[in-house]
């Protein structure tokens, strides 16, 4: 009896291993998509930047001053729906990528759930734990933007903002789909193929949207001399929190990986927002030719 005792235990310590490596993993491949997704969408027409002498980029903005004029909440949303529009082949690979990814993680949705279940006698069942688990991003929300306030660190400020713009744009889709698909959750059901049913709102995980959305701002702003840090907080926060709601059996795996993906990217699109994307900016440039200069006007129309 001891025997199966002892192999139950090993067995128990292997899966949450394995469903550790799974969100691991997927974090840091959707965050590696994410990055070049949002980049490509720095540039909707995909073309090379012009670096001939004739039309040269220009100058960035001072520190502390928008990187374009065309900044705002209402901009920023209008380009974040309207982004798809301006996708070319590599944004929809990208896109597909995190699809591949998504469907991956479904294959254990059922394994991660009985796992994490089978304490439970039958009819049993467990507190989602809302509202507890969403006070690890409040808190690191709320102390990036309190902290630069306090200290009056401008670069702080702008990193809360690009904090709360990702979590406060990456919401809106990731509501459409929950109420969309309508998938019942693991505390509804032991199927994780009920999908389109009355009641169900659970794909995709709101709490691991918001906690990648913040975490990657906090993980990929600032400077370099303690990157590492950043990310080992930033993405462990959307970590730790995809992990609460797989234990408080609220969400399945591949909810809370499709929440990564939407958190992810919605927060390299505020950072390239908040922190200036040439790309999008607009004005009058004098350029030296031979024998003269010339007046160009360089405008990205989006």
């Amino acid at each position: 009896m001891n025997f199966w005792a002892h192999r139950a235990r090993h067995g128990v310590r292997i899966l949450r291993n394995q469903t550790l490596c799974v969100l691991i993993l997927t974090t840091t491949t959707l965050g590696s998509w994410a990055a070049a997704w949002a980049q490509t969408d720095q540039d909707p027409s995909a073309g090379p930047a012009d670096t001939s002498d004739q039309a040269p980029p220009p100058p960035p903005a001072a520190a502390g001053e928008p990187a374009a004029s065309d900044h705002g909440l209402i901009a920023d949303a209008k380009l974040y729906f309207t982004a798809p529009l301006r996708w070319n082949a590599e944004d929809w690979a990208w896109f597909g990528g995190a699809l591949v990814a998504i469907g991956a993680s479904h294959h254990f949705d059922s394994q991660v759930r009985t796992h994490f279940t089978q304490h439970l006698q039958p009819g049993q069942t467990t507190n989602s734990e809302d509202v507890a688990d969403a006070i690890p991003t409040l808190v690191v929300l709320g102390a990036t933007w309190g902290y630069s306030h306090w200290t009056r660190d401008s670069d702080g400020e702008r990193e809360a903002w690009a904090m709360l713009e990702a979590a406060g744009l990456s919401f809106v889709p990731a509501y459409v789909v929950k109420f969309a698909a309508r998938r019942l959750g693991p505390d509804q059901t032991s199927d994780p193929n009920e999908w389109f049913k009355s009641g169900g709102n659970s794909f995709p995980s709101e709490h691991s949207t918001a906690a990648f959305a913040v975490g990657t701002v906090l993980a990929e702003s600032g400077n370099d001399d303690y990157r590492w840090v950043r990310r080992f907080l930033g993405y462990g926060l959307g970590v730790a929190t995809a992990y609460l709601r797989l234990e408080h059996n609220a969400h399945w795996l591949s909810d809370t990986v499709a929440g990564a993906a939407l958190g992810i990217a919605s927060a390299h699109f505020a950072m390239n927002r908040t922190y200036g994307n040439p790309e999008s900016t607009s004005g009058l440039t004098v350029v030296p030719v031979p024998g003269g200069a010339l007046l160009t006007y360089r405008v990205t129309l989006q």
